[in-house]
């Protein structure tokens, strides 16, 4: 019942009944990613979104898909896919904000101390401020 109310109030949790309406109504489904996000098209018309696999998060759409819903290839990556190069790595997305961000030694998320600095940065403090006289 909860995810029922989830979908028809939230779309950050999931897609909307409204979008679940709309896709079975006039969607076409053109192919899926990696990670199972799943890429659709109206029917006769120019609309094109994606119902995610999981969590809403932009950064999880990899480039090739990113093309297509923003129109600069008129072409699926399931038709026709990008050439890869050799050292490519397979898409990541964002890991800001989760278990997997990262943190540089010395922040407060963990332990250690940070690098002192080196050269010639020098902090402020309240006794190098000269006043003018």
């Amino acid at each position: 019942m909860l995810k029922f109310l989830s979908h028809i109030f939230t779309w950050w949790n999931d897609y909307t009944l409204g979008t679940k309406l709309f896709t079975w109504r006039k969607g076409e489904f053109v192919g899926s990613d990696e990670q199972g996000n799943r890429y659709y098209r109206e029917r006769g018309g120019k609309r094109r979104w994606v119902i995610y696999n999981g969590e809403v998060e932009a950064s999880r759409i990899p480039p090739e898909w990113h093309l297509w819903l923003h129109y600069i290839s008129d072409t699926p990556p399931t038709e026709k896919p990008l050439p890869r190069k050799p050292w490519e790595k397979p898409h990541v997305p964002n890991p800001t904000g989760t278990d997997r961000a990262y943190f540089p030694p010395g922040s407060l998320a963990v332990e250690g101390a940070r690098r002192k600095a080196i050269g010639d940065y020098e902090p402020w403090t309240p006794e190098s401020t000269q006043t003018a006289g």
